[in-house]
């Protein structure tokens, strides 16, 4: 991320940028952001996230108006610390022009309640760690299970195909992008395979070819932030 800033530098009036996972839920799939570059967040910071994460379902989904929620322990205004209710009232009053839905609880996340998912580095980069612990421990379990005789051997292989499918399902996301930079820049998963390195690639030249920095400008603007349009010449340097 600091390499990133230093070379790439950030867009319009934006202090960092936020990692984004596309999380797989039972209706396709929910942009949760940030899941482990920003540990502390104020509120403005979340609005933003928001407006990052709004663009890029946009360009990553092709949902033309995402929704957008902010994960909390409760679905009550008056529930949360000071910082995430503030980010609810900006968000509710639509001074960003966002399609807001609200408070989501961690229990959404997998019910594609919303499709985008707003917290902090460190609440997201935690429940993108347990989902991915859970993710590897059902799995196992399902093997373990499938293994243990002839008829449950016999019966994975019949299963075979819907297996693959269903750990392909199962499996972390294959790329990660840094949003809010002057370009484009996908963080690879740690264990990432071949395959994962080439839809990386996909997600960041389709990032290239979107429109979504230009709607994040556009929504800063609303939001009276300041922001100023990315360069040509930036946007060439990170493709």
């Amino acid at each position: 991320m600091a390499i990133s800033k230093l070379i790439l530098r950030m867009s319009a009036d934006l202090d960092r940028p936020c990692l984004t996972a596309s999380w797989p839920t039972v209706r396709g799939f929910t942009t949760v952001l940030d899941v482990g570059a920003n540990v502390d967040c104020d509120a403005a910071r979340l609005v933003e996230f928001a407006i990052l994460g709004e663009a890029f379902h946009r360009a990553a989904h092709g949902v033309e108006r995402p929704t957008v929620g902010l994960l909390n322990v409760g679905s009550e205004d008056i529930k949360g610390h000071e910082e995430v209710r503030e980010a609810h009232r900006i968000l509710r009053e639509g001074g960003a022009g966002l399609n807001y839905y609200g408070f989501v609880e961690g229990d959404d996340l997998t019910q594609g309640v919303v499709d985008v998912v707003v917290t902090d580095g460190f609440t997201g980069n935690v429940a993108l760690k347990t989902a991915e612990g859970v993710a590897k421990f059902i799995s196992g379990e399902l093997r373990s299970a499938l293994t243990s005789s002839l008829p449950s051997k016999l019966g994975a292989l019949l299963a075979r195909k819907a297996l693959l499918a269903f750990r392909e399902r199962l499996s972390p996301p294959a790329a990660a992008p840094l949003l809010g930079l002057n370009g484009v820049v996908v963080k690879g998963h740690g264990g990432a395979t071949v395959r994962d390195f080439a839809d990386a690639i996909q997600v960041a030249a389709d990032l290239a070819r979107s429109d979504f920095a230009a709607e994040i400008t556009r929504s800063l603007g609303r939001l009276g932030l300041a922001a100023q349009p990315m360069t040509a010449e930036a946007g060439q340097g990170g493709e």
